[in-house]
Protein backbone atom coordinates (compact mmCIF):
# COMPACT_ATOMS: atom_id res chain seq x y z
CA UNK A 1 0.00 0.00 0.00
CA UNK A 2 1.22 3.38 -0.69
CA UNK A 3 2.70 5.44 2.00
CA UNK A 4 1.83 8.57 1.17
CA UNK A 5 -1.53 9.15 -1.31
CA UNK A 6 -1.49 12.82 -1.12
CA UNK A 7 0.40 15.30 -2.74
CA UNK A 8 3.43 16.80 -1.09
CA UNK A 9 4.37 20.45 -0.52
CA UNK A 10 7.67 22.73 1.01
CA UNK A 11 6.45 24.10 4.05
CA UNK A 12 9.71 26.38 3.84
CA UNK A 13 11.81 27.75 1.31
CA UNK A 14 15.40 26.23 0.90
CA UNK A 15 18.15 28.57 -0.67
CA UNK A 16 21.49 26.46 -0.80
CA UNK A 17 24.74 27.12 -2.66
CA UNK A 18 28.25 25.89 -3.19
CA UNK A 19 31.12 28.07 -1.04
CA UNK A 20 33.27 28.82 -2.33
CA UNK A 21 32.87 29.25 -5.93
CA UNK A 22 33.65 26.80 -8.24
CA UNK A 23 37.40 27.36 -10.27
CA UNK A 24 39.29 23.96 -9.76
CA UNK A 25 38.74 21.33 -12.44
CA UNK A 26 37.98 17.62 -12.18
CA UNK A 27 37.64 15.55 -14.71
CA UNK A 28 35.94 12.23 -12.73
CA UNK A 29 32.85 11.49 -13.93
CA UNK A 30 31.59 9.24 -10.53
CA UNK A 31 31.61 11.60 -8.36
CA UNK A 32 35.11 11.42 -6.71
CA UNK A 33 37.74 13.37 -6.51
CA UNK A 34 37.66 17.64 -5.50
CA UNK A 35 33.95 18.19 -5.33
CA UNK A 36 31.62 20.81 -3.90
CA UNK A 37 28.60 20.58 -1.66
CA UNK A 38 25.84 22.89 -3.49
CA UNK A 39 23.18 21.29 -1.18
CA UNK A 40 22.19 19.00 1.65
CA UNK A 41 19.12 16.86 1.97
CA UNK A 42 18.52 18.42 5.83
CA UNK A 43 19.65 21.82 6.24
CA UNK A 44 18.75 24.37 9.09
CA UNK A 45 17.84 21.24 10.95
CA UNK A 46 15.29 19.56 8.49
CA UNK A 47 14.59 16.12 8.83
CA UNK A 48 12.26 15.46 5.80
CA UNK A 49 14.21 15.93 2.64
CA UNK A 50 14.11 19.28 -0.02
CA UNK A 51 12.93 19.33 -3.18
CA UNK A 52 15.24 20.93 -5.22
CA UNK A 53 13.27 22.91 -7.96
CA UNK A 54 16.50 23.90 -10.04
CA UNK A 55 20.03 24.96 -9.96
CA UNK A 56 21.43 28.71 -11.01
CA UNK A 57 25.25 28.83 -12.01
CA UNK A 58 26.52 32.75 -12.27
CA UNK A 59 29.79 33.49 -13.72
CA UNK A 60 31.74 35.72 -11.55
CA UNK A 61 33.85 36.98 -14.07
CA UNK A 62 36.18 36.07 -16.93
CA UNK A 63 35.70 31.66 -17.58
CA UNK A 64 36.63 29.51 -20.39
CA UNK A 65 34.33 27.22 -21.22
CA UNK A 66 33.86 24.39 -19.07
CA UNK A 67 31.04 21.74 -18.32
CA UNK A 68 29.05 21.82 -14.85
CA UNK A 69 28.66 18.15 -13.34
CA UNK A 70 25.59 17.51 -10.88
CA UNK A 71 25.80 14.19 -8.89
CA UNK A 72 23.94 12.71 -6.06
CA UNK A 73 25.66 11.60 -2.97
CA UNK A 74 24.52 9.00 -0.65
CA UNK A 75 25.88 11.14 2.27
CA UNK A 76 28.81 8.65 2.74
CA UNK A 77 32.24 9.96 1.47
CA UNK A 78 32.11 11.43 -2.35
CA UNK A 79 35.72 8.94 -2.82
CA UNK A 80 33.50 5.81 -3.40
CA UNK A 81 32.56 5.95 -6.60
CA UNK A 82 29.52 3.44 -5.65
CA UNK A 83 28.20 6.46 -3.44
CA UNK A 84 27.56 8.84 -6.55
CA UNK A 85 25.20 8.99 -9.10
CA UNK A 86 25.57 11.82 -11.94
CA UNK A 87 22.38 13.19 -12.90
CA UNK A 88 23.06 16.42 -15.02
CA UNK A 89 25.27 18.25 -16.88
CA UNK A 90 25.20 21.99 -18.60
CA UNK A 91 27.74 23.77 -20.31
CA UNK A 92 29.15 27.18 -19.14
CA UNK A 93 30.33 28.91 -22.21
CA UNK A 94 32.91 31.00 -21.67
CA UNK A 95 32.51 34.68 -20.58
CA UNK A 96 33.82 37.86 -20.76
CA UNK A 97 33.65 40.35 -17.58
CA UNK A 98 31.86 43.64 -18.07
CA UNK A 99 30.86 46.46 -16.08
CA UNK A 100 28.02 47.54 -18.86
CA UNK A 101 26.63 44.29 -19.83
CA UNK A 102 24.97 41.65 -17.57
CA UNK A 103 26.41 37.96 -17.19
CA UNK A 104 23.10 35.56 -17.86
CA UNK A 105 22.33 33.01 -15.27
CA UNK A 106 22.54 29.37 -16.64
CA UNK A 107 19.98 27.33 -15.25
CA UNK A 108 19.28 23.16 -14.82
CA UNK A 109 15.66 22.43 -13.76
CA UNK A 110 16.27 19.32 -11.54
CA UNK A 111 12.81 18.58 -9.85
CA UNK A 112 13.85 16.28 -7.49
CA UNK A 113 13.13 15.46 -3.52
CA UNK A 114 16.42 15.57 -2.34
CA UNK A 115 16.15 12.65 0.90
CA UNK A 116 17.70 13.86 4.49
CA UNK A 117 21.43 12.91 4.74
CA UNK A 118 21.62 13.20 1.00
CA UNK A 119 23.73 15.86 -0.95
CA UNK A 120 23.92 17.48 -4.00
CA UNK A 121 27.70 17.85 -5.52
CA UNK A 122 29.37 19.51 -8.34
CA UNK A 123 32.60 19.63 -10.46
CA UNK A 124 33.79 21.75 -13.43
CA UNK A 125 35.34 20.05 -16.03
CA UNK A 126 37.79 22.84 -16.38
CA UNK A 127 39.84 25.46 -14.15
CA UNK A 128 38.31 28.75 -14.39
CA UNK A 129 39.80 31.74 -13.64
CA UNK A 130 37.14 33.94 -12.16
CA UNK A 131 35.01 31.23 -10.80
CA UNK A 132 31.13 30.46 -10.93
CA UNK A 133 28.10 30.92 -8.10
CA UNK A 134 26.71 28.04 -7.94
CA UNK A 135 23.08 27.20 -5.92
CA UNK A 136 20.13 25.43 -5.53
CA UNK A 137 16.72 26.68 -5.69
CA UNK A 138 13.47 24.92 -4.17
CA UNK A 139 11.84 24.33 -0.52
CA UNK A 140 12.02 21.97 2.72
CA UNK A 141 9.30 19.36 3.62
Amino acid sequence: MAANTQPIFSSLGSVQWAAPALTSANTAKDGTGTVSTIATGNNAGNAAGNFIQKIIARALGTNVQTVLRIFINNGSANTTAANNALIAEMTLPATTLSETSAQPAYELPLNLALPPGFKLICTLSTAVAAGYQVSAIGGQY
